[in-house]
């Protein structure tokens, strides 16, 4: 058995592995091109990474460096293991199993009650991730990310003070899916990995400063700096949903504070002021439904909205128009060249989108609209399990992660040591 690679080989196949998985180089000559390094060392280390399994050899193809026999290609394995990923909202969960290239092999959904507290909630995610494994492949999990809508302490894996999530406090959401899968486990906020997913995948490929806006129950927003999520000092950065918009003493958020934006526009705010209107008769869609259901959900405000009910529309329009004024200050500040509004919120139609991004433009300074992007989320609302599954892709190829697990051949055995590394 070969003795194991040391710390500077492993910096030296990470970049290798990097460069391979990117396609910048994908050739034993290309890769002494693009690194600088010598042969014997750029052999040695993709054995490494062909002992490794994340690296195998295919068909030779032509090199434009040298003449003679061709170079045969390097590709990297995104099937030596798979990722698992779950985007958790109020009342919804969804869950990927995907390659090591953050590729979605198969998806499925459940209805949730994230009041209902973790404990029943890591259930039916074990549940889901499981029912997807039996359908899909028996590679080993290498990975999973757990993306939340609450703030979420990322060196400790747990919730800090999210109003709408009784009972997750401090909870180790790590280590229940840890001991099943004996894989390292991310937690993330449910924003942060939406705004990776459309930045690396979303549609159009722009590759600009990217702020992710979401409008669902709840109001969140995240910022992407050159492929880097931007997650302030203690990781609260992008909580937009409290910000306070108003001193209507009748704004009285979740979070026991008066005038929060999500008091007022998050979906959650809606359906109440709404819900309301629905009892009294002045919105005659909605009564309707109240009568045929017993109560009204999101799905009923965006019917009603686009269906002509005038008070449904404009309660959805002001909700927009409050979210858009606030957004341009975060526009103004930040200065990101695309702007993606996703959540329920753009299920509502036309509506919301086309009065939120003209009340962004009015309020952002002329230097920060000329060349902004405002567009809805391109990716089918998958964005958040994809943006999961890249960030999972991420920490075990750092260099400071294979250092960890590359002498064993998998993250698997390492998953503690790699959730404080990476």
């Amino acid at each position: 058995m070969p003795a194991p690679p040391s710390a500077r080989d492993i910096l030296v196949l990470a970049q290798i592995v990097e460069l391979v998985r990117a396609e910048t180089a994908v050739t034993r000559p290309g890769l002494e091109s693009v690194t600088g390094l010598g042969r014997t060392v750029v052999n040695d280390r993709i054995q490494d990474g062909l002992d490794l399994g994340v690296l195998t050899e295919l068909e030779a193809a032509p090199s434009p460096q040298r003449r003679g026999r061709p170079s045969r290609t390097i590709r990297f394995r995104t099937e030596a293991g798979v990722i698992l990923s779950a985007a958790l909202g109020a009342v919804s969960l969804e869950a990927a199993v995907s390659d090591l290239d953050g590729t979605a092999l198969v998806r499925g959904a459940r209805d949730i009650d994230i009041e209902s507290g973790p404990a029943t909630v890591l259930a039916v995610v074990q549940e889901l991730f499981d029912d997807l494994l039996s359908r899909t492949t028996t590679a080993a999990v290498w990975g999973i990310t757990i993306a939340l809508p609450g703030p979420v302490d990322v060196a400790n894996g747990s919730v800090v003070a999210a109003p709408a999530m009784p009972g997750w406090d401090d909870y180790d959401v790590r280590a229940p899916l840890r001991r099943r899968y004996d894989a390292p486990v991310w937690v993330e906020n449910e924003v942060n990995a939406m705004a990776i997913g459309e930045w690396e995948r979303g549609e159009p490929q722009e590759r600009r400063d990217l702020l992710f806006v979401k409008v669902a129950s709840g109001i969140g927003s995240a910022l992407v700096t050159n492929g880097r999520l931007h997650r302030g000092d203690s990781g609260a950065a992008g909580d937009i949903g409290h910000v306070r918009v108003t001193d209507d003493p009748s704004a009285v958020c979740r979070c026991g504070k008066i005038g929060c934006l999500a008091a007022v526009a998050s979906g959650w705010a809606v359906l109440r002021r709404l819900s309301g209107d629905a009892r009294s008769g002045a919105s005659p869609l909605l009564a309707r439904r109240l009568a045929e259901r017993g109560h009204i959900v999101p799905a009923d405000i965006g019917y009603a909205a686009n269906a002509g009910d005038e008070v449904a529309h404009a309660a959805v329009a002001e909700a927009a128009r409050m979210t858009g004024r606030t957004i341009a200050g975060v526009v103004n500040f930040a200065n990101p060249g695309t702007l993606v509004l996703g959540g329920g919120a753009i299920r509502y139609g036309s509506v919301f989108f086309d009065q939120f991004r003209a009340a962004v433009l009015a309020g952002a300074i002329e230097l920060a609209a000329r060349n902004l992007t405002i567009r809805p989320a391109s990716l089918e609302f998958h964005e958040g399990t994809i943006g999961g599954a890249l960030l999972a892709a991420h920490r075990l190829f750092r260099p400071e992660s294979l250092r960890v697990w590359l002498a064993d051949g998998s993250p698997n055995g390492s998953a503690q040591r790699l959730q404080g590394v990476a």
